[in-house]
């Protein structure tokens, strides 16, 4: 496993353990009541009591015409008392700006932190929800390039901001926009042919490829309970949707069976559904449709600053990959990342954001970010006041609890070291010799779909999502289907920043196979904090799908009981491990629900498999010093 660390301390010795469908279309709107649903569903925490009335003159209802006749409901709040022209701060969501009967919406308390700046706050409902005018299309693609006539979210900011700052009372020329998951995904289209007044965006937890590292995929493999309650609130009526009760996810989807069954169950009323099974390998549908991005941007053209959680079970990969791409062509240095210790959205539903879990972060990190980089950020941009962050990315590294500045991501100036699998459950920086031979250095497990690797304890409820990836892994101890390694206790701590890549070498009996692996920090029986006592902290973990190890575009059978090399990043991290903590890696096959079961034959199409195509598989990874898996 490579990391790219410094500080690095002493070697570790082993120690002995035991056809292109359309985008989906909503067909109706959503209930009555959504906003607050909405909250609520994303852990959202009333932040303040604030008098609205008192800040803002009576909202301002309007219906913003779009190039092709289109109205798009839209609300104006405008500060009392102004005594200067100000910014137009601009959010288009599709989660209901706010009832028109209803003075002010309950979403300004996201913009508490910018209020003593001085703003004109816009919300808009897009096309065909709530009160705006139109057809709502889910993750509505950009037009194509000969598509002169045609409109999408980009196009559609471009109108909303040409009528704003030509019709906004006291505004200053000036716009910015920012939104969390959907609508980090609008404000990376905010990017694309931008207005000239847009000068400032924050895309935060915004999807950018849901093949590769967002929502409905990870490495070709299909994230299941995610995916398919996503089709089904988005696309049914509420009576459909699954419950949200004390009953076990884990349960409930094996009883689904095979994804063939739920096709046949939704009786091609999803068209989410219908796409996810019409795409099973990476295409233009991924790439250019559902929320592909990276082929419209055009480098930096407004400045911008990209937001999210080392935790966000959504959307940790988009914002990082976004910030990538733009950095190739950001030569003013306008290109900010933010990566903090937050779930997705976090920094924004959470009020506070010191405590996860069972662990102390040691400061406020989300009212830290709000008041110190969020909001200082657009009044640079928007106001000629402000400030920008101290350095163009800005990490929480976990383990230290402490906020890092960098002059790029990812980080440069950092030593690439190895950690390597060996012999009786060991892990070591030195690897394997040569003399440990291939055809007995290996640890085997067999995997059973029937019976698959839980992604968190059971029971799994739904109000334990946000934070799963930081719970103690300790759950799947004594699991034959699942290999630990593990080092002795650190004599000195070391960090890792930047993307941690797993080197795995490993065989199946089966023709398919899904390769989870995790790093974990261990902590020592003794630590001051007794829940934290022997807990097994997941610092980074990825599923790879075997069919895709050559192409994601097309997917080959795996050779059974072949050596075969994978090569599986594990994403960006910044993790200290402190002295008297283990290093451990942990291999399995299955991470059910969140990740489908791999029937380990060969389908050329997951989707259509049926109970006779799942089968046992046993799987062997490889140590030796010809395939010494690091």
């Amino acid at each position: 496993m490579l990391i790219c660390s410094h500080l690095v301390g002493a070697a570790v010795a082993p120690i002995a353990t035991t056809v292109l469908l359309a985008p989906a279309v909503l067909l109706a709107p959503a209930p009555a009541g959504a906003q607050e649903e909405v909250m609520t569903r994303y852990g959202y925490e009333d932040r303040a009591d604030l008098d609205l009335a008192a800040i803002f003159e009576p909202k301002w209802d309007v219906m913003v015409p779009m190039r092709d006749g289109v109205r798009l409901h839209t609300e104006i709040y405008i500060p009392r008392g102004r005594t200067e022209p100000l910014p137009i701060m601009l959010e288009r969501t599709p989660y209901y700006a706010n009832p028109q009967e209803q003075e002010y919406s309950i979403r300004l308390d996201w913009y508490e932190e910018f209020f003593d700046d001085g703003y004109i706050f816009v919300l808009q409902d897009l096309r065909g929800r709530y009160e705006s005018e139109g057809e709502f299309v889910t993750l509505r693609p950009n037009r194509k390039p000969d598509d002169v006539d045609g409109t999408d979210e980009s196009t559609d900011f471009y109108d909303t901001i040409e009528w704003l700052v030509n019709n906004v009372p006291g505004n200053n020329g000036r716009v910015g926009t920012w939104g969390i998951s959907y609508g980090g995904f609008l404000a990376t289209r905010a990017m694309v042919d931008p207005h000239p007044a847009l000068a400032a965006v924050s895309p935060q937890a915004s999807c950018a490829d849901m093949f590769i590292g967002d929502d409905f995929h990870h490495n070709g493999a299909f994230r299941f309970s995610y995916a398919y309650e996503a089709a089904v609130r988005f696309e049914m009526p509420p009576e459909l949707w699954p419950p949200e009760g004390a009953w076990d996810k884990y349960t409930r989807y094996l009883e689904m069976g095979p994804l063939s069954r739920v096709t046949e169950m939704l009786e091609g009323n999803s068209r989410m559904w219908n796409d996810y099974v019409a795409h099973p390998n990476l295409d233009e549908y991924w790439e250019t449709e559902m929320c592909g991005v990276f082929p419209y941007l055009q480098g930096m053209t407004v400045p911008a600053l990209h937001v999210t959680g080392w935790w966000d079970a959504e959307d940790f990969y988009g914002p990082i990959e976004v910030y990538k791409q733009l950095e190739e062509d950001d030569d003013d240095n306008e290109n900010f990342l933010v990566l903090g210790p937050w779930r997705h959205g976090g920094w924004t539903f959470e009020e506070v954001g010191r405590k996860v879990l069972d662990f102390d972060l040691e400061s406020e990190t989300a009212r830290y970010f709000r008041d110190e980089i969020h909001a200082p950020w657009f009044a640079y941009w928007l106001k000629d006041k402000g400030s920008l962050p101290a350095a163009e990315a800005i990490t929480f590294q976990t383990g230290s609890n402490e906020w890092k500045q960098y002059d790029s991501w990812p980080a440069v100036g950092m030593v690439p070291r190895n950690v390597y699998l060996r012999a009786d459950g060991g892990v070591s920086f030195d690897p394997p010799p040569a003399s440990e031979g291939d055809d007995t250095a290996y640890d085997e497990y067999v995997s059973d779909p029937d019976n698959p690797v839980p992604f968190q304890y059971r029971p799994i409820h739904y109000d334990r999502w946000h934070y799963w990836q930081a719970e103690d892994q300790r759950f799947v101890d004594g699991r034959p289907d699942v290999l630990t390694w593990e080092s002795e206790a650190l004599e000195e701590g070391f960090a890792i920043t930047g993307d941690i890549v797993a080197h795995l070498y490993a065989s199946t009996s089966g023709g398919g196979a899904d390769w989870i692996v995790k790093l974990i920090d261990v902590y020592p029986d003794d630590h001051p904090n007794p829940a934290l006592r022997g807990y097994q902290y997941m610092v980074a973990g990825e599923v790879f799908r075997a069919r895709f190890r050559n192409s994601f575009r097309v997917p080959e059978p795996v050779v059974p009981n072949e050596i075969t090399p994978y090569t599986i990043s594990l994403r960006d991290r910044d993790h200290r491990f402190h002295a008297g903590h283990r290093i451990m890696v942990q291999v399995q096959s299955t991470w059910f629900p969140v990740i489908d079961r791999n029937p380990q034959t060969w389908v050329p199409n997951i989707f259509e498999a049926v109970e006779a195509d799942f089968a046992k598989a046993t799987k062997r990874v490889y140590r030796s010093g010809a395939h010494p898996t690091h």
